[in-house]
C-alpha cells in the first residue's frame, strides 16, 4: 500500500485591514446608490412635473387639492389640439390649469350659451355650466385660446385674451393623488372642430 495522503486545504488568511474595505466598498455603494437616485430624479423632472390645484375653474374635471402629472415634453416634440388640458405660466409667481379651445387659426365665438370654433358648436360634456358671456375672438399665430370647465367662475382667456404657446409648461396626464380620485385625463374628441 503506497503511502497518500491528501493536500492541505489552503485557506486565505483575512487580511489585517480587509474591514476597512468592506467598509469602505459599502460606503461607496451608497455613494453610488445615492448619485443614481439624484441623476434619475432630475432627468424625470426634466421630462415630468407635479402641479396640485389650486381653484375651481377646471371643475368638475380637476378639485381642489389634487395633483396632477404634467408631461413637460409633449409640445417639444408635439403639436397643440383642442382639448387638451395645459398648465402655463400665468406670471412668473403663478401657473394656471385650463383647456385649449382654440389653436392658431382658429374663430372661437362664444353666445347663446354655446362655445363654436370656426362655426362648430361645440359638445362640452365636461363642463359645469353653459357659458354665460359672449364674445368674438381670433387665435393669432403660436397663441393658444384657454378656458376653465367651470366656465363662468374661471378666469381664462374669455378675460384675458389668448396665451402665448411659449408660456405653456407642458399636457397634464393623469391626477395621481389622492389615490381615490386618480384618472387620465385624455382629450375628449368632442372638442375637435373643423379648421
Amino acid at each position: 500500500m503506497s503511502d497518500y495522503s491528501s493536500p492541505e486545504p489552503v485557506f486565505d488568511e483575512p487580511e489585517p485591514n480587509s474591514r476597512g474595505t468592506s467598509a469602505f466598498r459599502i460606503l461607496l455603494e451608497v455613494v453610488q446608490t445615492l448619485a443614481l437616485a439624484v441623476v434619475l430624479y432630475f432627468l424625470i423632472d426634466f421630462v415630468v412635473a407635479r402641479v396640485r390645484v389650486e381653484n375651481i375653474s377646471m371643475l368638475p374635471t380637476l378639485q381642489p387639492g389634487e395633483f396632477v402629472l404634467v408631461n413637460k415634453m409633449a409640445y417639444k416634440i408635439g403639436d397643440f389640439h383642442r382639448g387638451d388640458i395645459v398648465v402655463f405660466h400665468y406670471s412668473p409667481q403663478e401657473d394656471y390649469i385650463k383647456r385649449v379651445i382654440g389653436v392658431p387659426g382658429d374663430i372661437i365665438e362664444v353666445d347663446s350659451e354655446q362655445v363654436r370654433v370656426n362655426g362648430q358648436v361645440l359638445n362640452e360634456p365636461y363642463i359645469s355650466a353653459a357659458p354665460s358671456y359672449e364674445g368674438v375672438w381670433e387665435v393669432p399665430v403660436d397663441s393658444l385660446f384657454v378656458l376653465g370647465d367651470n366656465r363662468n367662475q374661471s378666469s381664462d382667456s374669455h378675460r384675458w385674451g389668448v396665451i402665448s404657446e411659449q408660456s405653456v409648461v407642458g399636457e397634464a396626464l393623469v391626477v395621481y393623488w389622492p389615490l381615490s380620485e386618480a384618472k387620465l385625463l385624455s382629450q375628449p374628441l368632442t372638442v375637435q372642430a373643423n379648421n
